[in-house]
C-alpha cells in the first residue's frame, strides 16, 4: 500500500485521481482549501483529509507529516482575462496557485520521498501553447513544465521521477466556467460555446476525467520508471 497525496482533491480532476488511487488500494491523502468539497470526495471515509493553502509555505510544510510515494500537485485556478485588463493581484494569484504551489509541494515532498517515488504535476495544453485571454494561466503552466523538466534531472539518480500531465478541456466545473465565459463574451448559447472551446481538439469533444486519471495512473506506476521529465498530453491530438 502506497502513501499518495493529491492536492486540489476536492473536485474535478483531483477528486477523480484521488478516488482512483483509493480504489486501487492506496492510502490516499487529499488536500485543499475547502473542507466541504474534500468531505464530498471522501464520502466513504477511506481517505485522509488535510486543509492546505498551497501558496503558503508553512501550510504546505505541515501537510508533509509523513513520507509519500506518490505526490500529485493538482491544485489550480484560472480565469479568462485580457492582459490589458488584468490587475496585478489576478496575475500574482494565478501564478501563486498554479506554479508556486507546485514548487512548494514538490520541494516539501522531496524531504523524505523514498526511491521509486513519483512527482506528478497537473499541467495543461496551455503549458505548450498560448491562448487569447489566458496569459496568466498559460504563463503559470509553462512555468510548471519548466519546473518539471528541471526537477526531473535533479532527482533522476535517486530513483524518483517527475512528470506532467497536460490535458485539454476536461469536463469539470472549471471547464463549465470557461463555457459560461464564452457564452457571455460571444453572446452564444451553451452548446455553441462548448463547441467553440473544443474546436482545437481534433476529436471535437471534452476530455473525461477518467481519461486524465489513466495518464496519472500510468506515470505513478512502476512500469513508468524510465519516464522522467515528460509532458503526457491528453488532448485528442490538439498538440
Amino acid at each position: 500500500m502506497r502513501q499518495v497525496l493529491v492536492t486540489g482533491g476536492g473536485s474535478g480532476i483531483g477528486r477523480s485521481v484521488a478516488q482512483d488511487f483509493a480504489a486501487y488500494g492506496d492510502q490516499v491523502t487529499i488536500a485543499g482549501r475547502g473542507m466541504e468539497a474534500l468531505a464530498e470526495t471522501n464520502a466513504d471515509g477511506k481517505m485522509r483529509v488535510v486543509q492546505v493553502d498551497v501558496t503558503d509555505e508553512a501550510s504546505v510544510k505541515a501537510m508533509f507529516d509523513r513520507p509519500y510515494e506518490v505526490v500529485v500537485a493538482n491544485a489550480g485556478t484560472g480565469s479568462a482575462m485580457r492582459v490589458a485588463d488584468m490587475p496585478l493581484d489576478v496575475w500574482n494569484d494565478t501564478l501563486a496557485v498554479n506554479l508556486t504551489g507546485v514548487f512548494l509541494t514538490f520541494r516539501a515532498a522531496l524531504t523524505d520521498m523514498p526511491s521509486g517515488g513519483r512527482l506528478i504535476a497537473m499541467a495543461s495544453v496551455a503549458s505548450l501553447k498560448g491562448g487569447g485571454n489566458l496569459a496568466a494561466y498559460a504563463a503559470a503552466k509553462h512555468g510548471v513544465l519548466g519546473l518539471v523538466r528541471s526537477l526531473a534531472i535533479e532527482v533522476a539518480r535517486s530513483g524518483i521521477t517527475c512528470n506532467a500531465v497536460c490535458p485539454g478541456f476536461v469536463d469539470t466545473a472549471m471547464a463549465e466556467g470557461a463555457i459560461r465565459n464564452v457564452m457571455q463574451m460571444m453572446d452564444v448559447d451553451h452548446a455553441k460555446a462548448e463547441k467553440m472551446l473544443v474546436a482545437n481538439n481534433p476529436m471535437r469533444r471534452m476530455i473525461t476525467c477518467d481519461e486524465v486519471v489513466a495518464a496519472v495512473r500510468f506515470l505513478a506506476s512502476k512500469e513508468a520508471s524510465m519516464v522522467n521529465g515528460h509532458d503526457l498530453v491528453v488532448a485528442g491530438g490538439e498538440i
